[in-house]
């Protein structure tokens, strides 16, 4: 039962650290790409609408038309990307970028060596799967909850703020003896928690961001670099065709 407690309670950690590792990763990307991913759709809708200009044809101003709705804001975007849009729909960022100007730096919000270990330990000693009594547990899941938000900030301060408080509070009961029934429905309980983040580990790697992050574990600022090498490009070369079809 140890085993299988500890077991599951090692993987657990593994997948919210990944969890933590994509979203942050998803924020950067983010921050970093979307004025670009902006600017191309922007300079899509600008193609279409020249053709469509340019010859009439019923299908190019269809066309034209689904463009500019791509780049058209959604209900409450201003309120979702609030100060990452000018009153021209054009990304201050993206703007900096194509004109060699100096861009903010993302904030970074990947946790530490320190607040990786700390988050590790504090989630073996005060982990909910290791209590039996359910007023133990509750307290463990409330605490967890902020170790969790602490982790997900980077914030190794209260991490460690965390872990005294942790070691101040009251010393987790032994259990005693269960019975055999009790064993095979906790076992049974483990195996079924175990199934069930395997299927979100599987979720977090399949998607998008879990695979880029998996091109470049240990460097994925160099893939957004190259991401956005290419974007760049493409930015260029959607520039030279809108050039050439308005002039």
């Amino acid at each position: 039962m140890r085993a299988a407690e500890q077991a599951l309670i090692e993987y657990e950690i593994a997948v919210e650290t990944f969890r933590v590792e994509v979203e942050n990763f998803s924020r950067l990307h983010h921050q970093k790409l979307g004025p670009m991913y902006a600017r191309l759709d922007e300079l899509d809708a600008q193609i279409a609408e020249a053709k469509a200009a340019r010859t009439g044809d019923p299908e190019d101003l269809r066309k034209a038309a689904e463009a500019r709705a791509r780049v058209l804001p959604m209900p409450g975007v201003d309120e979702l990307f609030h100060g990452w849009m000018d009153g021209d729909g054009i990304f201050p960022e993206a703007l900096a970028m194509l004109t060699d100007q100096p861009v903010q730096p993302p904030q970074r919000v990947r946790p530490s060596e320190e607040a990786r270990k700390l988050y590790r330990e504090l989630a073996r000693k005060a982990h909910p799967d290791l209590a039996q009594e359910d007023v133990e547990r509750r307290r463990r899941e409330e605490f967890i909850t902020r170790v969790n938000a602490a982790y997900a900030r980077g914030d190794e301060a209260l991490l460690r703020e965390l872990a005294e408080e942790w070691a101040a509070g009251p010393a987790p009961k032994d259990p005693g003896p269960t019975p055999s029934e009790e064993l095979y429905a906790r076992l049974e309980w483990l195996a079924q928690r175990k199934e069930m983040l395997a299927l979100v580990a599987k979720e977090l790697e399949e998607g998008a961001i879990g695979a880029m992050l998996r091109l470049a574990p240990e460097d994925p600022d160099r893939l957004l670099d190259e991401i956005a090498d290419k974007l760049l490009a493409e930015v260029a070369q959607r520039e030279d065709e809108l050039a050439a079809l308005l002039r």
